[in-house]
């Protein structure tokens, strides 16, 4: 069977932990969507590492780590976190797959992706700039090269065919900047990838479930920058939601037992778009602070705001959620009151339902207020040993989704996780 785990919110919801966490019960870990533009920061024997690329399931040794087909693939990207693994004494040749159907990012994607950016002048998207959405344009225009290409002899001329067709485009933006050097490391980190493991990514995975192998599928960015269900246009380029693990993996629904989301106990965006319960006050700077919310891959500061149940009700249900890791709740330890979202006021009538596009409406978010726990609850082992306004807190929250809070994160290592 596959269970699945991704982020409830606009991602960065500390899902790489949790993954790792949750490691060792699984024999697979697959990545089915997003690119380069994720970053999972994970705490290993007190050191920082932030993957973008390889499953975070890596530092397990009996773990195998799948890229599957529904993820854009930065080549140089994936050469140089490898390096960073190796220098944990981990073998990624051992137990790291990609398959043979993922799309490749190419450096014109990236100069796309900056001349597009650059476009739109105050209307910006907010895109980290690593080529993301043009691989994906490419991906449905049926133009993209795929790792499988790599075997091809002819996988050069596929790639000068392709680069002449972005110079085009390329022009008409009056982009003009010197690639060049982008392109030496593209060339050699496609060496280096031609000596991993290149599968064909749905036979395996299948073969693995039908021979009883445990699957986790591991999500990028959030639910509410999914393509088609999050604040379009600002959002990402793939399917963030569970349903984005068939098409990402190559497994059929009926094969998705448990869908684990993650949400932090506070709210958090990075780049433009609607976020109703943005605090643009020192409440808001200091969640910041105190929460480091800083983006692991483009460092950019995080917009802050309380938890919003009407966004994380929608989210459970269009990924048919059945249990919630709540992370950075020790964020939350020294405020003495805490707001929660619980409807949106718009044109002057309560909605818990989330707008069709919620950029183009005024909401005015209504809140229910909490006290707060005022303790450290970062040395907490046990959910018996939280404090009792905690309690309160999270109660009311597994109440309103219809959906238990399972696990509670209290700090950034491995061990910070108490089971409820």
């Amino acid at each position: 069977m596959v269970d699945v785990l991704l982020g409830l919110q606009w991602g960065d919801e500390g899902k790489g932990k949790i993954v790792d966490f949750f490691a060792p019960q699984y024999d697979i870990i697959a990545r089915f969507q997003g690119g380069p533009n994720a970053g999972h920061t994970l705490y290993i024997k007190g050191e920082k590492i932030v993957l973008h690329q390889i499953p975070s399931g890596i530092f397990h040794e009996n773990t195998v780590n799948l890229i599957g087909n529904g993820v854009v693939l930065d080549a140089v990207t994936l050469k140089k976190e490898y390096d960073k693994v190796a220098a944990f004494g981990v073998d990624g040749k051992k137990n790291l797959f990609i398959s043979e159907r993922t799309h490749l990012i190419l450096p014109t994607h990236r100069a796309l992706d900056k001349a597009s950016e650059l476009s739109k002048g105050n209307e910006k998207i907010g895109s980290t700039l690593k080529g993301i959405g043009p691989a994906y344009m490419d991906k449905t225009g049926r133009n993209g090269l795929r790792v499988g290409d790599l075997l091809d002899k002819n996988f050069t001329t596929q790639y000068i065919k392709l680069r002449l067709k972005h110079q085009r485009l390329l022009d008409s933006f009056g982009f003009n900047e010197d690639i060049s050097e982008w392109e030496e490391e593209f060339f050699e980190a496609i060496e280096f990838m031609r000596s991993l493991k290149i599968v064909n990514g749905e036979y395996f995975i299948n073969e693995k479930i039908a021979s009883g192998k445990k699957v986790l599928a591991e999500g990028a960015q959030g639910s509410m920058l999914d393509v088609d269900f999050g604040t379009f246009p600002f959002v990402t380029s793939s399917n963030t939601i569970s349903a984005g693990v068939c098409t990402g993996l190559g497994v059929a629904p009926q094969k998705i037992k448990d869908v684990i989301g993650v949400s932090k106990a506070y709210c958090t965006r990075v780049g433009s778009g609607p976020f109703p319960t943005e605090l643009h006050d020192e409440t808001g700077e200091r969640l910041r602070k105190i929460g480091n919310e800083f983006g692991a891959t483009t460092g950019r500061p995080r917009r802050c705001g309380w938890i919003d149940l009407v966004a994380l009700n929608f989210a459970c249900m269009v990924n048919g959620v059945t249990k919630i890791v709540m992370t950075k709740s020790d964020v939350l330890d020294a405020f003495e009151e805490l707001s929660v979202c619980t409807s949106y006021g718009i044109e002057g009538k309560e909605e818990k339902s989330v707008p069709y596009q919620l950029n183009k409406v005024n909401i005015d978010p209504t809140y229910k207020k909490f006290n707060g726990w005022m303790t450290d609850i970062s040395k907490i082992k046990q959910h018996a040993d939280l404090p009792a306004a905690m309690k309160v807190y999270i109660d009311f929250i597994n109440q309103y989704l219809g959906v238990p809070v399972t696990h509670i994160s209290n700090g950034p290592e491995r061990d910070q996780l108490i089971t409820v």
